[in-house]
């Protein structure tokens, strides 16, 4: 299974995965306003790869298969502050 990775323009870190080259067909177009004009990133063969980095590939592919996009989004913001607090007892 192939897919293709664009990279959004509005948002940081944030990935569109879909079946096909510029096929955004099967992709809500609210989705597609708030993600921006897509950059292509990258073409991947899914069914070789044993891992992605920020994503996980069974999720991936299942969702591709059930509805023609898959969305990553970047990992929550850290606080620092509630870290700072819990290694020294405060919290």
């Amino acid at each position: 299974m192939f897919c293709v990775i664009y990279r959004s323009t509005r948002r940081e870190q944030t990935y569109l995965y879909v079946e096909k080259r510029d096929d955004f067909s099967r992709v809500p177009e609210t989705l597609m306003q708030s993600f921006g004009q897509p950059q292509l990133a990258m073409l991947l063969l899914l069914d070789g790869s044993k891992k992605l980095a920020g994503a996980d590939l069974d999720k991936v592919k299942e969702s591709l298969t059930s509805q023609g996009y898959y969305l990553q989004l970047p990992p929550p913001a850290e606080n620092l502050l509630k870290q700072h607090l819990a290694a020294s007892g405060k919290e």
